[in-house]
């Protein structure tokens, strides 16, 4: 009889399949039966029981984790003469399966891949997570384009050694996706070459990966009609001093592409935007003189900006089914998220050029958005930051968060549209809010009575002034109908729940 056979169910797992054994663990696909769902289970042999410590040691080091690229722990279990630990079957294909079958990608989509396995790794550095070698039977991609990494962290203490041998890993093995036959491809060849330290002094470290990634999607998002200087593909072999002079030059162009040109490079792409605000739970009372009791929440300190949205847009591209982030109300007329007059927007972003009389960039707060686009962006924004939720405000949120952090809200600046990186904004509460009196007015959640007629019907509030209309700043408020109204001064900012 096999082990197999003899070994059926662990606990509440089901040994469906032996995957594969070494000598001292082997792993099975099971089915967890109490919520039915497929899980991996490792298991150490009994003839290894002599290294069950180091084992469990793993399974803790693992079970710390919490990053939403980096797949989970479910439980682990030592007794009943068994030692083993369920972890998440990352659904989708590996990039071994996808190259192995001829799948390639564009470089925008492949340079988003690596940019997430970029963020996990750079996570792991940061919290001195010890890791087995990472390659590329460990990053799986699912239908809808989501990237997922297996959870490879171990006991002890992380060298710098690992990052530099997972980043030339991958700059070997993730080679073969790349599509060759569009725009891009040599951008991201170069990259990995540099990875693998060809044509540098040493190779990348995982945050120089993630800022090349940056550069490079800055890069293909910009307009058709931009056009930069053309790179030759990296050339891997042995160079003689003539082509080491050529070489030269050729990086010397390709570092062009990468960093950009001061007229070509996006405003502000390093510059650090403000972060959250925490907003405490406590009794509220609304402007109506409703008392209420507020349960805590964290702000985003800024409106969504044009490069935020932009990315929205991009990855909703790599999703087979984009209508999964549309609220069910959604109008059947209604088939996409653009903003008004977004090309022209996004463009003179990308240039810190003038859009509708206003020089905008990539941290300029997007305009022209209706509440089911604002709807879309914070549903997209929950699965991608895997956050325990994300929503829009809503009216007594906005206001509470607002009082929180002035003692006279009509005391507030009202701001021009400008960046949310400007530095010496007065429209600026105490606890760190930008933009509450004036840049753009925000969509919140859900629609309330108006207090001129408290006893109509409800509709949806906008809230805020805005630099088209300052109104009453930060206490300005309108009720409207309809929630497809776009105006060149309407955008919206975003919540989250602690985890």
């Amino acid at each position: 009889m096999s082990y197999e056979e003899e070994t059926s169910q662990f606990g509440d797992y089901v040994i469906r399949k032996l995957l594969r054994e070494n000598t001292t663990t082997r792993s099975w696909l099971a089915e967890q039966k109490s919520v039915g769902r497929m899980v991996l289970i490792e298991e150490l042999r009994q003839d290894a029981f002599d290294q069950r410590e180091e084992f469990l040691a793993d399974v803790r080091a693992k079970a710390s984790v919490d990053h939403p690229l980096v797949g989970s722990i479910y439980e682990a279990c030592s007794e009943d003469g068994h030692c083993f630990f369920a972890h998440e079957l990352l659904p989708g294909e590996s990039v071994r399966e996808m190259t192995a079958s001829g799948k390639r990608m564009r470089a925008l989509r492949f340079v988003h891949l690596l940019h997430r396995v970029a963020e996990a790794n750079i996570y792991h550095e940061t919290h001195g997570n010890a890791t087995s070698p990472l390659d590329a039977d460990c990053v799986v991609i699912d239908e809808q384009g989501v990237v997922r990494i297996q959870n490879l962290a171990i006991s002890g203490k992380r060298l710098p050694e690992q990052s530099t041998r997972d980043v030339m890993k991958i700059g070997l093995s993730f080679e073969p996706l790349v599509d060759l036959d569009h725009p891009g491809a040599t951008r991201c060849l170069t990259l990995l070459a540099w990875m693998r330290g060809e044509q540098v002094d040493s190779p990348l470290t995982w945050e120089s990966v993630r800022n090349f990634c940056e550069q490079i999607e800055f890069q293909l998002t910009e307009p058709a009609t931009s056009h930069g200087p053309v790179t030759a593909a990296v050339k891997q072999e042995k160079k003689s001093g003539f082509v080491i002079v050529i070489a030269v030059l050729l990086l010397a162009v390709v570092a062009g592409i990468f960093f950009l040109t001061k007229k070509d490079r996006p405003p502000s792409v390093n510059v650090e935007k403000p972060g959250w605000v925490t907003i405490s739970e406590g009794t509220h009372t609304t402007p109506e003189g409703q008392v209420m009791q507020i349960n805590g929440f964290e702000m985003s300190a800024h409106e969504v900006t044009i490069g935020e949205y932009a990315e929205f847009l991009e990855d909703l591209t790599f999703v087979s089914n984009s209508k999964s982030f549309d609220h069910p109300d959604q109008p059947a007329e209604k088939t996409d998220h653009l903003p008004d007059d977004w090309d022209n927007l996004h463009a003179s972003a990308m240039k810190g050029e003038v859009w509708n009389k206003k020089t905008v960039n990539i941290h300029t707060p997007v305009v022209g958005i209706d509440w089911w686009d604002a709807f879309a962006y914070t549903k997209w924004k929950k699965i991608d930051a895997k956050w325990k939720e994300c929503f829009l405000p809503t009216q007594e949120q906005w206001h509470y968060a607002l009082v929180s952090g002035s003692d006279d809200p009509s005391k507030i600046g009202v701001s021009d549209l400008i960046p949310v990186t400007e530095k010496n904004n007065p429209d600026k509460t105490k606890n760190g809010l930008l933009a509450m009196a004036g840049s753009v007015a925000e969509w919140t959640a859900e629609p309330r009575p108006s207090p001129d007629n408290p006893l109509g019907n409800a509709k949806w509030v906008i809230i805020g002034g805005s630099y088209l209309k300052p109104g009453n700043g930060a206490s300005s408020r309108e009720w409207v109908d309809d929630r497809s109204l776009r105006r060149p001064d309407l955008g919206f900012r975003i919540c989250r729940m602690p985890k």
